[in-house]
């Protein structure tokens, strides 16, 4: 066969390869951009769903008929036992704001403490719940990297709060933060750390920057804005500074001098 036909059958057959080639690639171009734009979407409704229908399966039995909204209407009502969640957690708060709630509270908070069992447990939740929902606590406000599990490799960890009590005292190391060491892709399990400040270096960026970040296993990164650590630290002032503030302060002195004397 002549080179020329050889070339020519060759250029036919790329020409039928590279077009379903061509092809096939934006099909899958398009198909992992739709699953990037979609799969968010779909797994916050889903998730959204799912609480909203736990609270429903939960409360609605309790609703008596003549309440209940599914009785008069030919659809089902989403959201009606998160709403009366809602507002019965408001009703209890309200209620211990009194003294007739705090009296009520106390008692049935004798009551389980009498418990063997059960008193451990709502000792710990309720010191849990009031250290992290105080309006006075400044849990997690900051975020941290730490060299674990050796040195030379860095986590990203909340700092929780200054360590207080027989630990720092026992460990004899100087000022000590309780750290909280997430887990990837889970950040509601992990480590509880207690580091020297000395060891710490703190990051600018937020909690839930940090948290996208943990779960998306480094691939969600903050942006990073040069020079927006130093936001909070005083100024240098120069000398030449310093000296035009002294003059601008003597010359206000000056003009103030004739209205006093009047």
């Amino acid at each position: 066969m002549p080179k020329s036909k050889k070339s020519k059958d060759h250029a036919s057959k790329l020409s039928t390869v590279l077009p379903q080639r061509g092809f096939w690639h934006r099909v899958r171009t398009y198909f992992f951009t739709g699953l990037v734009v979609a799969a968010p979407i779909g797994i916050t409704i889903y998730l959204t769903w799912w609480f909203v229908s736990l609270f429903d399966t939960w409360i609605k039995p309790y609703v008596p008929s003549n309440y209940n909204p599914d009785n008069y209407l030919p659809f089902s009502v989403p959201g009606v036992g998160l709403l009366l969640a809602l507002m019965g957690i408001t009703m209890v708060g309200a209620l211990t704001a009194n003294l007739f709630g705090r009296t009520i509270l106390s008692y049935w908070e004798n009551v389980l403490n009498r418990m063997p069992v059960v008193r451990n447990v709502y000792s710990a939740l309720k010191q849990i719940f009031e250290t992290v929902l105080s309006q006075r606590s400044n849990s997690f406000s900051d975020v941290c990297l730490i060299e674990y599990p050796r040195k030379g490799i860095y986590a990203v960890a909340f700092v929780s709060t200054e360590t207080t009590g027989e630990i720092p005292n026992k460990a004899n190391v100087g000022d000590l933060a309780s750290v909280f060491l997430p887990t990837t892709p889970n950040p509601t399990s992990g480590f509880l750390l207690f580091v020297p400040t000395r060891d710490m270096i703190r990051l600018d960026m937020s909690v839930e920057e940090a948290a996208k970040l943990v779960i998306s296993a480094g691939l969600v990164v903050p942006e990073f804005k040069e020079g927006a650590g130093n936001a909070n630290q005083v100024p240098q002032i120069t000398e030449e500074t310093a000296r035009q503030i002294i003059n601008n302060q003597n010359k206000s002195k000056k003009k103030k001098t004739p209205d006093a004397a009047e």
